[in-house]
């Protein structure tokens, strides 16, 4: 099944196989680089082990979450991890669930004068970091081709500007919603996974330094994440736009043409 038979508005398929067509689908019409992932998260870490396929790290390597999910959207990897992969009682895990951060990140002496000129200010961007209640034994990164997550968490997948502010419109294309970013500043994956897997809402935010540094996002790449439903309610619109001729890549007017033409296509029959 794929969008184009969504039960309802409020009824989506959100079924491994479903989730993976519509994969396949984002990917062609949108064309973002890297394949859409799915998060999940185990209070069981056996139950994570026990997927088909799943990757674990090697004996006392050390994961930050932007390499996992790094890993997994540029090479098909189904990757699972726990809490000792992880900085231990670090951000990283803290903000997935996988434990609570240690006295030195929340009191701000981990960041005091690196990302912040003074501990006060290291300890409020700690204090307003969205995260995950530290109650999970592991979490499993994905890609929804694999069909590995019946279902997962939250759908997450990369995209530059104007590949996201489509997307965000197929959301708004059948029961419109204002659509908010986040800015943490470091520790981004506060405002995308983080907060999708917390909060259940779709989350979209720019990549911090650390996103870049270690899991190799790009320079325009916005992250987005969102739980699977609105995943599908975003593609059933996505294509809806596409009917109308609203598609990536937008092609360009031109800043010195008379819009008229333009409008008079998307607009038909309607008067400014």
């Amino acid at each position: 099944m794929n969008v184009d038979a969504a039960a309802s508005d409020s009824t989506y398929d959100t079924s491994a196989g479903n989730l993976k067509a519509l994969s396949e689908q984002l990917v062609s019409m949108l064309r973002i680089r890297t394949i859409p992932l799915g998060l999940k998260l185990f209070t069981d870490a056996d139950e994570m082990l026990a997927i088909k396929g799943v990757r674990t790290p090697t004996a006392d390597f050390h994961f930050t979450m932007c390499q996992l999910v790094g890993q997994a959207r540029t090479t098909g990897y189904t990757l699972g991890i726990v809490h000792e992969n992880t900085r231990m009682h670090s951000n990283c895990g803290g903000v997935v669930g996988l434990n609570a951060p240690n006295a030195s990140y929340l009191s701000g002496e981990q960041m005091n004068g690196v990302w912040f000129q003074n501990q006060e200010a290291a300890r409020e961007h700690q204090a307003q970091m969205t995260r995950v209640e530290p109650k999970y034994a592991g979490i499993c990164a994905s890609p929804l081709r694999s069909g590995r997550l019946d279902p997962p968490d939250v759908v997450l997948f990369w995209a530059n500007p104007a590949q996201t502010i489509l997307f965000v419109n197929g959301l708004q294309w059948k029961r419109y919603k204002r659509y908010d970013m986040t800015i943490t500043g470091e520790t981004a994956c506060s405002d995308s996974w983080g907060r999708a897997l917390a909060t259940g809402e779709t989350s979209i935010s720019v990549p911090c330094f650390a996103e870049r540094r270690y899991g190799g996002v790009s320079d325009d790449e916005m992250a987005l994440a969102m739980p699977p439903d609105e995943f599908v309610r975003g593609m059933e619109g996505l294509v809806g736009l596409s009917k109308v001729g609203l598609r990536y890549p937008i092609p360009p007017y031109g800043p010195q043409m008379d819009p008229a033409m333009g409008m008079e296509v998307s607009y038909p029959g309607k008067k400014p």
